[in-house]
């Protein structure tokens, strides 16, 4: 079994044990392993245009770093077009992984894709920033950032 192929039977162990209705769940240094060893994976990162500006985004092979918004800045407007502009860089067999700032949206960019008839949908948990810590900051708890993994600051 390849690295690539360990990976994702992992993550899509953990989406049956929780039940998930898209197809699993990798931890961000997961999705930097897998990222690396198969230049076809897609990570599609969910944030808005001002977050990816303001925060930062990853720092991966730009072939493989996709954008596309799941509500737009200003107003958390949902992003209405998310599919067409999906499927406007990634196939239904393309196995995507999505990003958001702690793990919510992506969840739900990867539902509604697999809903979409894409079949390789994983989220990216914890997300780029990660959730909260006790000072109400951001990128000292989980996330992309926190495991260390490369990422280009604003």
């Amino acid at each position: 079994m390849t690295s690539t192929e360990h990976l994702l039977a992992r993550a899509r162990e953990y989406g049956q044990d929780h039940a998930l209705p898209y197809a699993g769940s990798l931890t961000p240094v997961d999705t930097f392993a897998l990222l690396a060893d198969n230049p076809d994976i897609r990570l599609v990162d969910v944030r808005t245009n001002a977050e990816r500006d303001w925060v930062g985004k990853v720092n991966i092979a730009e072939a493989q770093h996709l954008a596309v918004q799941w509500s737009l800045y200003p107003g958390s407007v949902p992003n209405s077009h998310f599919i067409q502009e999906l499927s406007a860089l990634a196939s239904a067999d393309t196995i995507v992984l999505f990003l958001c700032r702690s793990g919510v949206r992506s969840r739900h960019a990867a539902k509604l894709a697999t809903e979409s008839g894409y079949r390789h949908c994983f989220d990216i948990l914890e997300g780029f920033e990660g959730d909260r810590d006790t000072d109400g900051h951001r990128k000292t708890v989980a996330g992309w950032c926190k495991a260390g993994l490369p990422w280009i600051g604003a």
